[in-house]
């Protein structure tokens, strides 16, 4: 099957590349019969890496396409996300297509079994968070034969289209504002980034601009689990008291952020003068603090807005630009000094 054929793998792919029959395969796949383990080995390594997904519709419908979007998102906890659904769900809300949500926690084997499990209702289209996949889910991506636009994210080649920022861009405007408002004694604070890839890519567009200028992170503070202010408030406390001379904090995310703000308030720290601060979302949520934190949208709806309208027009017919890059604002705040 060529790399760049669209159409959906079937029980006959299967079965050429495992050289046996497609009763054979079938019966693999549904874990039934009297078949050997060494032809069940080796039919479930070819399905696998062809990522060839069984239809449970089969037979069921005319089309094989059901109107739902297949979308896979990180999380629900974190407040980023429903801002992309609710995007998602603007759009498709004027077609015949229903959006039905996977949620992986950030792991790459749990997207593996959501996308199997998705595709498997051979939906019209998917919607995925992110760049990064397993080898086994960019397969099961590249071989659905159907329209998948993976988000919040433009570093990278993507299986099909792709919309959202540039985080390393992000990151690296970031630095260049911090260094223009003169600060030098800069703290990073932020998520254990290995499954947090945008959060790593923003980190290392910052630190390429920060060297530019002649300055070096001087100290780290990472963290594990959800966001949460709780969270900022212990990090924030445990890099001041190892590094008081820090002069900028800049937190990956804005709700640690927060937390890092409400600390330095009731320590009564000059803020932005004695130290500066930034974080990374623009959640609206957080406008009733006592001061506005300094951040940058990721322009989350409008991700969920332009994903939907490329799966939509896709199911037309259509072919849209295949990647949109947004750009997202530096919002200062009460927290970043402007020179």
């Amino acid at each position: 099957m060529a790399a760049d054929d669209k159409r959906s793998l079937t029980l006959r792919d299967v079965s050429e590349a495992s050289g046996v029959s497609e009763m054979t395969v079938s019966r693999v796949l549904r874990n039934r019969g009297d078949v050997s383990q060494a032809t069940r080995e080796r039919v479930l390594l070819v399905a696998k890496e062809l990522g060839y997904v069984p239809n449970k519709i089969a037979g069921a419908l005319a089309s094989q396409r059901v109107n739902l979007v297949a979308v896979i998102i990180p999380s629900l906890s974190n407040m980023v996300f429903p801002e992309v659904l609710s995007g998602i769900s603007h759009v498709l809300e004027e077609t015949e297509l229903q959006p039905v949500v996977g949620v992986t926690d950030y792991l790459p084997e749990k997207e593996e079994r959501v996308l199997y499990e998705m595709l498997s209702w051979r939906p019209s289209g998917v919607i995925i968070a992110g760049l990064e996949h397993s080898d086994a889910s960019r397969a099961m991506l590249q071989a659905s034969g159907i329209p998948v636009v993976e988000i919040m994210d433009v570093d990278g080649k993507p299986v099909d289209a792709m919309v959202g920022i540039s985080h390393r861009r992000a990151g690296r405007e970031m630095a260049r504002a911090i260094l223009k408002a003169g600060y030098r004694n800069i703290g990073f604070l932020g998520t254990k980034m290995p499954l947090d890839h945008r959060a790593r890519k923003r980190f290392e567009g910052f630190t390429e601009a920060l060297a530019k200028g002649g300055v070096e992170i001087m100290d780290q503070e990472f963290y594990s689990g959800g966001s949460a202010l709780a969270k900022g408030r212990e990090m924030t406390k445990t890099i001041l008291d190892r590094s008081p001379e820090l002069d900028f904090l800049y937190y990956s995310n804005d709700l640690i952020g927060a937390g890092g703000l409400l600390y330095l308030l009731d320590q009564g720290i000059d803020i932005p003068g004695r130290i500066g601060l930034a974080g990374f979302n623009g959640v609206e949520l957080l406008q009733g603090l006592p001061r506005q934190l300094a951040t940058m949208d990721a322009c989350r709806r409008e991700c969920g807005l332009r994903a939907a309208e490329i799966i939509a027009a896709r199911v037309r017919g259509e072919t849209p630009d295949p990647v949109v890059e947004l750009t997202p604002k530096i919002s200062y705040g009460d927290t970043l000094k402007r020179r």
